[in-house]
């Protein structure tokens, strides 16, 4: 059942998540592999790379954790030493290279 959700969400990106994947796919952000709506214990991350232990997050409106839920589980990501780093719908939409900078400084500081 868990990996018929996994599927799912990797068929039904967001437009913002489906422009940010045109990006990090193919090693295109700091040459490095990205994976898309991955599972991590009991989470999917939209998107992480593994070596650099970072998960990046798109949310918004059809995002259906609260604030709450997020919390807990950036909480429990960086109890695993994944670095989190979240960014709205609206910031990849309207800037995009912008939102791929703030990735590539994550990568960096790895």
């Amino acid at each position: 059942m868990a990996d018929r959700r996994v599927q799912f969400l990797r068929r039904h990106l967001t437009e913002a998540e489906r422009l940010l994947w045109h990006q990090l796919r193919d090693r295109r952000v700091g040459g490095v592999r990205f994976r898309r709506q991955y599972r991590l214990g009991a989470y999917v991350v939209d998107f992480v790379c593994l070596p650099a232990r970072l998960v990046i997050e798109v949310d918004g409106p059809s995002h259906e954790f609260t604030a709450e839920a997020d919390g807990r589980r950036t909480q429990w990501l960086e109890s695993q030493g994944f670095r989190v780093v979240r960014l709205s719908n609206e910031q990849v939409m309207s800037n995009l290279a912008g939102s791929v900078q703030t990735i590539e400084v994550a990568l960096a500081s790895s």
